[in-house]
């Protein structure tokens, strides 16, 4: 975390400040991620099956949220790597397509979860156990983004093939 160069992130990330303003923000998108899941399995738990209200599901799914956005919004990029190198910037990156569509299918089941728990609509298994799909695969996306994106960090050569 705190081991980026100056090509990565610009000049004045390594300062002290700027190094614990970037923890600090890490820290915030772990809790909005956490919170995003327990709102997805508070909303789960009103389906009434075991399971889905078991503390270890909903404990499951606080650090599952809160670990795809920690690794997964907050990604080191290659383009700006070869921006300075004069190469060819490549058309897609499959972690930012990642990362941004995880991002937001977590976020949209949060926010239907959200929903469902203030106005309590009467909704089907079927719609709750798509919207806790949503927020896996959300979830899965952006944690897959992370991993990739900081395994290319490490290994620019494979990074730039």
């Amino acid at each position: 975390m705190f081991n980026r160069t100056m090509s990565e992130t610009g000049p004045s990330s390594n300062s002290f400040t700027s190094r614990c303003a970037h923890v600090i923000e890490r820290i915030g998108l772990a809790m909005a991620g956490a919170s995003c899941g327990l709102f997805v399995a508070t909303h789960m738990s009103g389906a009434r099956i075991e399971l889905f209200g078991s503390l270890g599901m909903v404990l499951g799914m606080v650090i599952l949220g809160a670990l795809g956005f920690y690794v997964g919004i907050d990604i080191p990029r290659v383009f700006r790597r070869r921006a300075q190198s004069g190469d060819d910037l490549p058309k897609t990156d499959i972690v930012e397509l990642l990362s941004a569509a995880g991002t937001f299918l977590a976020a949209l089941a949060a926010f239907v979860s959200v929903y469902t728990i203030v106005t309590d609509p009467a909704i089907g298994l079927g719609w709750t156990l798509t919207i806790a799909g949503w927020w896996l695969l959300g979830v899965t996306m952006q944690i897959a983004a992370g991993i990739i994106a900081r395994w290319r960090n490490g290994h620019p050569a494979q990074a730039e093939a």
